[in-house]
């Protein structure tokens, strides 16, 4: 079982915490995670993309000059695809981009990333984050304190509406709960701050 050192939120080391050996010992597995990076930002994507096709774009009702006659090619439509200001043949249209890899390779994925953290020694575990008010110096103070820099990712046992607003404002430090945690958010995150009772929630349900 992995074991890694206890913070509380003043930066002092209060005693060591081991983690589920599942979810934080298994050797990360680089091809799962990238798949399920695919994915997720694959599902991000608006796939709002519209071209219009002929039948789409204003006029051409009227074929332009007789069938024979002209010496002219034949013409049906001035927004024929070959019309400048015709209609586009095959583009792009609304559609939906996101697709499902199966729960054994999500869950493994997750897996790889935290445990990925701890080889990496960038996980911190603390005894339990509470503030009186949302205040975002609060926050600031508390990762100064544990020496933390560059994008933080801090994960809670529970939804924790003082902690969440007093981050709001700073634009490298996000907060989310177990249930919210993703293989993406825990990429591009290089620190990873998590409650002890998250920590063991995440070991019993992952495991």
């Amino acid at each position: 079982m992995p074991k890694v050192a206890l913070f509380n939120q003043g930066g002092s080391q209060v005693g060591d915490v081991e983690l589920a050996d599942q979810v934080f010992g298994i050797e990360p597995n680089e091809h799962v995670l990238n798949e399920v990076v695919l994915m997720q930002r694959a599902s991000l994507r608006q796939g709002t993309h519209k071209v219009k096709n002929r039948s789409q774009v204003s006029g051409g009702g009227r074929k332009p000059w007789r069938q024979k006659g002209t010496g002219r090619a034949r013409q049906g439509s001035i927004r024929s695809p070959q019309w400048v200001g015709g209609g586009t043949v095959f583009g792009p249209t609304p559609r939906s981009y996101s697709y499902k890899l199966p729960k054994k390779v999500r869950r493994l994925a997750l897996r790889s990333a935290l445990s990925s953290k701890v080889v990496e020694d960038n996980i911190i575990v603390l005894e339990n984050i509470t503030f009186d008010a949302p205040k975002t110096k609060d926050v600031v103070k508390m990762l100064e304190a544990l020496n933390v820099e560059g994008k933080t990712l801090i994960v809670t046992a529970d939804n924790n509406e003082t902690v969440e607003r007093s981050a709001n404002n700073l634009p490298n430090v996000k907060v989310l709960t177990v249930e919210q945690v993703n293989v993406l958010e825990l990429l591009t995150h290089d620190k990873l701050v998590i409650t002890k009772e998250a920590a063991e929630k995440a070991g019993e349900v992952l495991a």
